[in-house]
């Protein structure tokens, strides 16, 4: 547990805020490029900030507006209606990846790493975006939870994966014929290893299985909102937890294929079953207990909400109110990444206090961060490192675009 100071500290993010700070000196996701039609104004509520994407000099960029103090977060008026405040800030925007990011800080703004989400070609990489009603730091600390896979989106019947375009764990584990959800299911204690890198914090779950073989996953916190995680032997998920304000925010997800080319019709035309527009709020929420339904709980899945894990982790976060009360808390031997990414957190918090803005992770020499390997393998328990690497290779050397490291 932690003082509520120090929640504060590590979960508030306004324009006057520690948290805030540091997430202002990196790029924000602040649209997806679908949003953007020929009518700007586009409203934008990021950061604690009511902004707008509109162009000046013929350039696009992220505006200040003007915007009543009662607005909810999920406001997005018509172009018609807003106003943009001439004597607010303005920030530089780019597109990438299928998403408009913004630049809020000091001074120049950062590259970008060489991640594979950034690097893939447009036919490769798919993004989306979906409103959850609690704090950003929640949100991102369920993805780095290795553990919560198990219990969480644990599903009673394995489906045929061919049939799962676009699912996360709704494939087979590599090399194996067992279906993901069946690993996952059988094997719910993870060893967890956690390592520091330039970029974050690579996450290892080892899954012991029998005769002496291991399911390695790895993960990764990219710093300081993001995720990337494998969704299938051939598709990756980068994530990032944007906050609204402090008590909402988006999560923006770029998924990112070493194979054939990504259908985005179909992954977008799933995506808005589940959602509505313009707000991307999910149709599943607190107000119609997420669809829950007892008797697919009894044998299908976990949550008994659907096939679909987003729903499941919204539920769970949402769940702990607005802003969780980590007074309260008690953190376990599985909660080693959440731990260590806060510390991370503090961390830069002082090193921004202290005047060392290049001490952050990523705002020095980026030329060296690529990857981040993210993939599932099953190995003989002795060698599983090399094999998760090899396995990242030969992904990588039969990729039809550039993904070598």
């Amino acid at each position: 547990m932690i003082s509520q100071e120090l929640n504060d500290m590590i979960t508030r993010i306004g324009p006057d805020t520690q948290a805030g700070e540091v997430l202002r000196h990196y790029w924000q996701p602040a649209a997806l490029c679908d949003e953007i039609t020929d009518n700007l104004p586009v409203a934008v509520n990021l950061l604690g900030e009511r902004l707008a994407l509109t162009e000046a000099e013929g350039t696009l960029c992220l505006a200040t507006r003007h915007c009543p103090e009662d607005a909810p977060a999920a406001h997005f008026p018509p172009a018609s209606e807003i106003q943009l405040d001439p004597n607010g800030p303005t920030y530089p925007v780019r597109e990438i990846g299928g998403i408009i990011f913004a630049y809020m800080g000091p001074g120049d703004a950062p590259d970008l790493p060489g991640f594979d989400c950034f690097r893939a070609p447009d036919s490769h990489v798919f993004a989306f975006k979906g409103l959850w009603n609690c704090n950003w730091l929640q949100a991102l600390e369920i993805g780095i939870d290795p553990a919560h896979a198990s219990f969480l989106h644990r599903f009673l019947e394995d489906e045929d994966p061919e049939n799962s375009y676009g699912k996360q764990f709704r494939d087979k584990a590599a090399h194996t014929n067992m279906p993901m959800t069946q690993v996952l299911r059988e094997y719910p204690r993870p060893v967890i290893e956690v390592e520091e890198t330039g970029y974050g914090l690579k996450i290892t779950a080892l899954r012991h299985m029998a005769n002496a073989l291991t399911h390695v996953r790895v993960t990764n916190q990219i710093f300081p909102e993001a995720i990337c995680i494998p969704m299938s032997r051939e598709m990756t998920i980068t994530q990032w937890h944007v906050p609204v304000d402090d008590e909402n925010c988006y999560w923006y997800t770029i998924f990112t294929s070493f194979g054939d080319p990504v259908d985005k019709d179909l992954m977008r035309a799933q995506r808005l079953q589940e959602h509505r527009l313009p707000d991307y709020a999910p149709l599943k929420n607190r107000e119609n207990d997420y669809h829950f339904d007892p008797e697919e709980q009894a044998k299908l899945t976990y949550t008994g909400m659907g096939m679909d894990i987003n729903v499941h982790d919204q539920w769970a976060v949402e769940g702990m109110g607005a802003i969780q009360d980590r007074t309260q808390e008690h953190l376990g031997r599985s909660d080693v990444a959440i731990i260590r990414y806060r510390r991370m957190l503090r961390k830069a918090i002082a090193d921004l206090e202290a005047g060392r803005p290049d001490a952050l992770p990523m705002q020095a020499d980026l030329s060296a961060l690529v990857g981040p390997l993210s993939n599932d393998a099953i190995a003989e328990t002795q060698d599983w490192q090399a094999a998760s690497h090899s396995t990242d290779l030969a992904r990588r050397a039969a990729c039809p675009w550039d993904a070598s490291i």
